[in-house]
């Protein structure tokens, strides 16, 4: 039986994303935040993103990250093309944006930026235990992740069951080295396939 198109899997996920109730999101959220301490060294740069109202996390994610990282850069976005960073500050300076998201305002820095950082949470709908990623289609991150350090983690935020087995993957996408699920935590992915296991 042929695996479901990444058509099929973004549908079948947004609908999912949709039903959950408002209780079930915050409390994911909090299970989240409890996962930074084991994610994120104290004083390190990271890059996330403001979670829209049916992703995983809230703007209390990206304060937990503020409290131990030196700084938390987030993607603002423009024409098709690799993302372009400003520093997260709070979220009383978080402005609407294009595709309903919210951004930081303040000094613009260039897409080569993410570079700096050692680690990157990455929006997903889904990722497979081999560190392939579901995104929405539009391939901002598929053009910016090439610039990332190589010793830094690429971390997808999914809800637990968004953890999946296989998914269908193109020459383009950049592999996951890490999920971040609500139950699970971190887990590692791209080796021992299927086998949960805490940052070396």
């Amino acid at each position: 039986m042929p695996l479901p198109t990444k058509p099929q899997w973004r549908q079948t996920i947004l609908d999912a994303r949709s039903d959950l109730s408002e209780a079930i999101r915050h409390a994911e959220t909090s299970a989240l935040i409890t996962h930074v301490a084991s994610l994120i060294e104290r004083g390190s740069t990271v890059c996330a993103y403001v979670p829209t109202r049916t992703e995983p996390g809230s703007t209390e994610l990206l304060d937990a990250l503020a409290e131990r990282a030196v700084r938390v850069l987030l993607p603002i976005t423009g024409d098709p093309g690799p993302l372009s960073w400003v520093e997260y500050t709070g979220a009383a300076a978080l402005r609407p944006a294009k595709y309903g998201l919210r951004e930081p305002t303040g000094p613009v820095l260039p897409p080569s930026t993410v570079g700096l950082a050692e680690t990157i949470l990455v929006p997903a709908l889904a990722v497979d235990r081999s560190g392939t990623r579901l995104g929405r289609g539009a391939g901002f991150y598929d053009r910016t992740l090439g610039a990332v350090a190589p010793e830094a983690r690429l971390v997808a935020v999914v809800r637990d069951d968004e953890l999946v087995n296989q998914l269908p993957a193109d020459e383009h996408d950049i592999p996951m080295g890490w999920a971040l699920t609500p139950t699970s935590g971190v887990t590692r992915l791209n080796r021992d396939a299927g086998r949960e296991q805490k940052p070396d």
